[in-house]
């Protein structure tokens, strides 16, 4: 246990400072690189050694203000910060040129300083260009063809320093996009469940119920017919349960006979004629899941809200579009707007690139018309696996 809780503390931690990415403080160690400059000060051939001390001493101070304003991007691209990389350049250069030789050294950390601050694009290439120029100027002036090292330092410093940063930034916006869309398919994939989960226990729930009504009124003068409405509850309990097991992993395709059959079997049993009509080819699975859901809250509501006394249900397909319309001489819902099943299955058809339509019927009574494409792609495609 005490294994585990360390792990899980450690892996907290190093995910946290990937998040935070590195700081100015990975840059700081190259400061060492001045300690030429500073030897060359203790040994008393430099001539005016405070001069020089003090221009030592802005230097580090300035370098290290620009490396640790540059890992923030707020701070990165301030005018105080372009100010300060300003004044660096210029003492730097001013310093080289003063001292030669190991103060030399100095340009490679202003190439640093100047990848920390300038990352990409044109910028980087129209400001470390001139500066490499004028590295190359001074160097050559003051040490001639040995300072070739210094200057291709300086251009190396400025484009791997600025190269490295903006690669890591970013793959940590990468790292922010796959965590979002991560958090969007989760949303996705409840939205989806929790629309499964009302069609199923809506329909089963509304079918016990004009069931068990049933019964209540049978029992008193026909026990056998009440009983065998009773196994009907008992067989329709089960199917539930199996349809939301199914539901609960994911794999439930529903098939539009059986639902059309359960379609008839709950609408006889709430005292509803059920005339279904059906003509067409065959249909890919993933319509005739979509449909399944169509007639099941369609019927659904039928049993209980319309009242009505007759219900059609007409499926028609084609070559490319199949239609299906459910039509009851109804009330309709009390107050004439859909219920939220209703309206995630049409969010969940237009997904398939279908339309559903629902509201009262010309010749009276409540019509639901869904169409959709022979060819639906698949609702579970792209969702991110478990």
């Amino acid at each position: 246990m005490a294994d585990t809780r360390w792990g899980r503390t450690v892996a907290v931690l190093r995910r946290r400072q990937e998040d935070r990415g590195p700081s100015g403080l990975s840059l700081l160690p190259w400061l060492l690189m001045g300690l030429g400059a500073l030897s060359h000060l203790i040994s008393g051939d430099a001539a005016n050694p405070w001069i020089g001390g003090l221009g030592l001493l802005a230097f580090n101070s300035l370098y290290i203000a620009i490396v640790m304003r540059a890992f923030h991007e707020r701070t990165r691209e301030a005018p105080l910060t372009w100010g300060l990389l300003a004044a660096l350049a210029a003492l730097t250069f001013g310093l080289a040129a003063g001292y030669g030789r190991e103060w030399l050294l100095l340009f490679p950390l202003l190439g640093l300083a100047v990848g920390a601050v300038v990352r990409r694009g044109r910028l980087l290439r129209r400001i470390s260009l001139p500066l490499v120029v004028a590295v190359a100027a001074v160097t050559f002036w003051r040490d001639g063809w040995n300072s070739f090292g210094i200057v291709y330092g300086t251009f190396i410093s400025v484009m791997v320093t600025a190269t490295i940063l903006a690669l890591d930034e970013t793959v940590r916006q990468l790292r922010a996009t796959r965590e979002e869309l991560a958090r969007t398919a989760v949303e996705k994939e409840r939205l989806r469940f929790s629309r499964d989960l009302h069609d199923l226990l809506g329909h089963t729930l509304s079918v016990i119920v004009v069931k068990s009504e049933v019964v209540r009124r049978l029992a008193p003068h026909d026990l056998d017919a009440a009983l065998a409405q009773v196994a009907d509850i008992e067989s329709v309990g089960r199917q539930a349960l199996t349809e939301i097991r199914e539901a609960v992993t994911g794999y439930r395709e529903g098939s539009l006979t059986t639902e059309l059959d359960r379609a008839r079997d709950a609408l006889s049993t709430a005292g509803i004629e059920p005339v279904v009509r059906r003509s067409g080819p065959l249909l890919q699975p993933q319509t005739e899941a979509l449909l399944s859901w169509v007639v099941r809250e369609s019927t659904t509501n039928a049993v209980r809200h319309s009242g009505a006394s007759r219900c059609v249900i007409d499926l028609t397909g084609g070559a490319d579009r199949v239609r299906l319309t459910v039509t009851d001489d109804g009330r309709g819902p009390a107050d004439g707007v859909p219920g939220s099943g209703l309206r995630g299955l049409r969010e969940r058809v237009a997904a398939a690139g279908g339309t559903l339509e629902s509201g009262p019927a010309p010749q009276g009574g409540f019509r639901v018309a869904a169409e959709l494409p022979t060819e639906t792609p698949d609702p579970h495609e792209g969702e991110a696996p478990e």
